[in-house]
């Protein structure tokens, strides 16, 4: 873990919306600004993908961010890479200090096989990043849609590389921090799941933030 406090102040902030839980959130941050995800009630799992505002087939890519870092977990100083290897954002403050890169978004397939074929129906990830693709209206699908980070959520990898959703390490108040290095498409889905100790079987809402570089 690596620990670090922010320099922005939430007074300062240009932009600022909380998300409620269950709901997708879409956004363009420029090159050089700087954008807070926060945990407004503790354990929140906030799924999240990143494009390349400028050119979507460019987008945030989960191997070339882990290989690179040679780190699963993201916190301060990572670097997040894309498909074409190049740095789309940087994290400058963390609050929580872990943040998943592995344990993916979670869907109407995965809620059958994780927990119960009655757990079908139920609203997913998958099913807010598709909605807001479609509002979007820029030619983007659930094929445009790669592996993502799921921000304070806790997945452990046991020695033979099985993964666990175990409870989460978050508070209420934690936060991570990033600054873009590109012009960025940010797509949250602020996760609905009900079946994951992650967040204590209870969503919550979270807010994003967004400075100009200071």
């Amino acid at each position: 873990m690596n620990i670090s406090e922010s320099n922005y102040s939430s007074e300062t902030a240009l932009f600022r919306e909380v998300v409620p839980a269950g709901k997708p959130f879409m956004y363009t941050i420029a090159k050089g600004q700087v954008v807070r995800i926060l945990d407004l009630e503790g354990n929140q799992a906030v799924d999240t993908l990143f494009y390349n505002a400028k050119d979507s087939e460019e987008r945030y890519d989960a191997s070339n961010t882990i290989r690179e870092q040679g780190n699963l977990y993201l916190s301060t100083g990572s670097r997040l890479l894309s498909n074409e290897g190049n740095l789309m954002l940087t994290i400058i403050a963390d609050t929580c200090g872990r943040h998943d890169t592995l344990g993916g978004a979670c869907s109407a397939e995965s809620n059958t096989v994780r927990y119960a074929l009655d757990k079908h129906h139920m609203h997913s990830c998958r099913d807010s990043f598709i909605m807001a693709l479609a509002e979007h209206d820029q030619g983007m699908s659930k094929r445009d849609l790669p592996s993502n980070i799921n921000f304070f959520m806790n997945v452990p990898v046991s020695p033979d590389g099985k993964l666990s959703f175990a409870d989460g390490i978050s508070a209420a108040g934690r936060y991570v921090e990033m600054r873009a290095e590109m012009d960025i498409l940010i797509l949250i889905s602020n996760c609905p799941q009900l079946n994951n100790p992650c967040n204590a079987y209870n969503p919550t809402p979270v807010e994003v933030l967004v400075w100009d570089p200071q």
